[in-house]
């Protein structure tokens, strides 16, 4: 079997508000499906962020590679994407997905039998919520939002601080708390917008709530990580940062370093299903678990899931820290409507897909919907 055709489409869902983390509204979603068709009729999936320039990086520069290829050379293929492009990991991670995909489904496995089988049948999800909301006060807007997640069946739920002075996130933190029992695992993400001395009071005010995780409080750009090792050997609650990084170099750098207490790794970021496979072992040498990051459509919720199948518990013991599937509750139709059967969360926990491939089809009606959204405006 070869490859044919190589396309991409870039799809918009505006927001009915501005939405977002500490540092901005955004007022739409965006997301970036790769198809990958060949000449046997099968179709491979991927998705990545709609960042400037990844298209035509992907249509110019990686369709000539892999057309006329057989996708199950998957490892001289990822080398050969993988260098000339300097090591893009965003458009090589949805592009990983989609021969992912595609070798799945012409060897008639999932993608976590690829990798030697899945060591659990179910995800446990964490609603990825409570964002500020243009005109919303969060000590009003959160509990009520988290109180609706319990009753969803969630168990695990993550908020955003730092868009507020620190004593009102403290109150809107401590009102979720309150809301949802000391039983509900909750984090939090700064979303970069702390300095050192804030991230400090702010994660002590933090684990004073009995909070699991604080996520990337401090700024993520160049130079890479800086001061997070100094930050997760003040606090005592576990630091989650590097979603940002896009190789398995910059990983190590920040690993040895002990930037981190939780790594992120992220799929259609870091270069792909075995890229961040790879990164969460290496992790575990330094006894630091993976909690992928995973903010995007079906495609990559279904590739996080079948990762997240694979990696170990945090520790043999009988009661431990399994990973979860950071499951995001902004509304989002590239989650709830592109596939033809959407992945749900039932009781807090996700099915791991068991049909070939990544398991899911995607919904092309929709698809051409929401391109000619992005098209249009």
């Amino acid at each position: 079997m070869k490859i044919t055709r190589i396309s991409t489409h870039a799809l918009h869902h505006p927001l009915p508000r501005g939405t977002g983390p500490s540092t901005y509204y955004y007022h739409s979603r965006n997301t970036l499906i790769i198809r990958i068709e060949t000449d046997g009729g099968l179709v491979g999936w991927g998705e990545t962020s709609a960042f400037g320039g990844l298209r035509s990086l992907i249509e110019e520069v990686y369709a000539p590679v892999l057309i006329g290829r057989d996708p199950l050379e998957h490892r001289a293929l990822w080398r050969a994407l993988w260098g000339p492009n300097f090591g893009n990991g965003l458009a090589l991670g949805g592009v990983d997905i989609a021969l992912e995909d595609l070798r799945g489904k012409i060897l008639g496995l999932p993608v976590a039998e690829l990798y030697g089988g899945r060591l659990r049948q179910r995800v446990m999800a964490y609603a990825s919520a409570m964002n500020y909301i243009e005109g919303e006060d969060p000590a009003v807007q959160y509990p009520r939002e988290a109180e609706a997640l319990v009753a969803q069946g969630f168990k695990a739920l993550k908020m955003r601080l730092g868009g507020q002075p620190l004593r009102q996130d403290v109150a809107a933190a401590t009102a979720v708390r309150r809301a949802v029992g000391p039983d509900i695992k909750l984090m939090a993400d700064g979303n970069g917008a702390y300095t050192l001395s804030s991230a400090i009071q702010m994660g002590r005010e933090l684990e004073r709530l009995g909070f699991y995780w604080f996520e990337e409080p401090l700024p993520q750009s160049v130079p890479e990580y800086a001061a997070y090792e100094t930050l997760a050997q003040t606090l005592d609650i576990a630091i989650a940062a590097c979603e940002g990084l896009t190789s398995r170099g910059q990983f190590k750098e920040a690993i040895t370093r002990r930037a981190m207490d939780i790594v992120q790794p992220d799929v259609s970021l870091a270069g792909g299903i075995g890229e961040c496979l790879f990164v969460a072992e290496m992790a575990r040498l330094w006894g630091i678990p993976c909690m992928p990051h995973c903010w995007a459509g079906g495609p990559v919720i279904a590739a996080t899931t079948h990762l997240l199948s694979l990696l170990p518990d945090a520790s043999w013991a009988r009661t431990t820290e399994p990973p979860m599937l950071e499951f995001d509750m902004v509304e989002n139709p590239f989650r709830e409507n592109l596939l033809t059967q959407p992945l749900e969360v039932k009781d807090g926990f996700i099915t791991v897909p068991t049909g070939p491939g990544l398991g899911i089809d995607i919904d092309e009606d929709k698809l051409r919907f929401y391109e000619k959204r992005d098209k249009t405006g």
